[in-house]
């Protein structure tokens, strides 16, 4: 796979590509050549530091040229790019460091290399190109393995589907810790196109970037999607040619409000361990609509299934299923040894999202895992904001749950039960929640909030999820915001 046009130095020597914009930055433009530079330099530092095939890098992966060139310079290397989120608490951070054990470390200030023995852990013709950490259904974030091949047949893809122009510019004003954001950047690589940088998300930003860099595409969630709709006053985005639309559900009215301002707004359906997309509407005219989430992309397979396991008919809710190239290898499970497997016998990989596909091929969601909250695009799994909570003074249980926001989509809300009473006044609740917070991203925190004398049971004395989330919901209260 020597020439899988992943190399921004193979990139700048082609006729024609060296002075082009690769990276536009703040007004400032970088061209392929100097790019292709910088890259370089990176590559000289982290060999430097033994770095090389089945190496594992971690970065906290902002928005910048710096995560871009780090990237960049890791795929030329065959190493592992582990990224971390901005938000992470050091706590959370440390816990992924402990998993994955990198080789090296980045810093603001410079790298850090660990004393880890190096390993020929998937030293091979297709490596691993990125180790992306989800919030972990057990309460502890797990490590999706994502290979060189799963990113190109993801952005190959996407190319089949939405196609280029000649003037294509994409906008990026996500951290680059979420495999939608690093998506952007292998399709933009790929296909040669100019990648516009934004170090967060602001809506005036966003969209005086757009203008001034005459962008054409840009990838949001629908929270995002909204606040830029409510700040475009002067039609900046008419320049663009579609928004990509994902992260979570987005409404019908939004949908509809995008619509009538005459943009094309074209949702998705994926995941991290699918590494990005699975479904994605076509293109059509702008200010239409088309429901659902799309069909699948070309090279890909998705089906329904039902609890029992035989395939589910036309319309009919059940489990989604996926399958093709761009799926992870398995998560994370040490340096020593392989990838755990997440595929059945035949390969296909089990969601837990629930959805339908209609007569057409059209995927409608109808929920995501069912443990699983989407707030503003983040996933937030109760597992392990359960465990924070249990490990604070004074609460014996707590179980959470999303509730739903018009703006963010869900909020997180916590149930808790006291332990000797001592949470049996709300300040005493609001401690635990102010303690636990500090251990926890911010998009991971309750907004909300009640406290139960006891939580209802199962008969196999399980505590009965359903059964609290209906109780706590009727006595939820709005955690203060200092």
């Amino acid at each position: 796979m020597a020439h899988d046009r992943l190399s921004v130095g193979e990139a700048a020597v082609e006729p024609g590509m060296a002075d082009r914009p690769a990276l536009i930055d703040q007004g400032k433009t970088i061209s392929y050549a100097s790019l292709a530079t910088l890259v370089t330099q990176r590559c000289q530092e982290l060999e430097a530091c033994g770095v090389g095939p089945g190496s594992r890098v971690t970065l906290r992966a902002t928005c910048d040229v710096q995560t871009v060139v780090t990237f960049f310079a890791l795929l030329d290397l065959r190493a592992a790019f582990v990224p971390i989120h901005p938000r992470l608490t050091a706590a959370e951070e440390q816990v992924i460091v402990e998993d994955v054990c990198p080789d090296v470390r980045l810093h603001a200030n410079g790298i850090e290399r660990l004393t880890i023995k190096q390993t020929e852990t998937f030293v091979d013709e297709d490596p691993p190109a990125v180790i992306v950490y989800t919030s972990g259904t057990t309460g502890r974030p797990k490590g999706a393995v994502l290979s060189r091949s799963a990113f190109l047949a993801s952005a190959r893809a996407s190319e089949a589907n939405l196609g280029w122009t000649s003037n294509d510019r994409w906008l990026v004003c996500m951290p680059l810790a979420h495999v939608g954001g690093l998506s952007i950047l292998t399709r933009c690589l790929l296909a040669r196109k100019p990648i516009v940088l934004e170090p967060r998300f602001d809506p005036e930003a966003v969209l005086r970037a757009i203008s001034r860099e005459r962008v054409t595409l840009i990838s949001v969630v629908p929270t995002m999607l909204d606040a830029l709709i409510q700040a475009d006053r002067d039609g900046e985005l008419r320049h663009l040619r579609f928004l990509l639309v994902g992260g979570a559900a987005a409404s019908p009215v939004l949908l509809e409000k995008a619509a009538d301002r005459g943009l094309l707004a074209i949702t998705t359906y994926g995941l991290t361990e699918a590494c990005s997309q699975v479904t994605c509407q076509p293109l059509r005219a702008p200010g239409t609509l088309e429901p659902g989430s799309g069909r699948v992309l070309p090279g890909f397979e998705l089906r329904i299934v039902r609890e029992a396991g035989d395939l589910a008919e036309a319309n009919e809710v059940g489990f989604i299923q996926v399958r093709g190239p761009n799926l992870m290898r398995g998560y994370w499970l040490g340096p020593d040894k392989p990838a755990a497997s997440s595929r059945t016998d035949d390969g296909w990989f089990v969601t837990g999202d629930l959805g339908a596909v209609d007569e057409t091929g059209r995927l409608f969601v109808h929920a995501r895992r069912t443990d699983l909250i989407v707030t503003g695009g983040e996933n937030v799994y109760p597992a392990e904001v359960e465990q924070a909570f249990e490990r604070s003074a004074g609460v014996a249980e707590a179980v959470v749950f999303g509730v739903p926001d018009e703006r963010w989509g869900q909020t997180v809300a916590v149930a808790l039960v006291s332990r000797d009473q001592s949470l049996s006044s709300n300040d005493a609740a609001l401690v635990a929640i102010a303690d636990v917070s500090t251990r926890l991203a911010p998009h991971k925190r309750p907004r909300r909030f009640a406290v139960l004398p006891a939580f209802p049971r199962n008969p196999a004395g399980k505590v009965d999820r359903r059964a609290v989330c209906r109780d706590a919901t009727m006595l939820l209260q709005i955690v203060p915001t200092k």
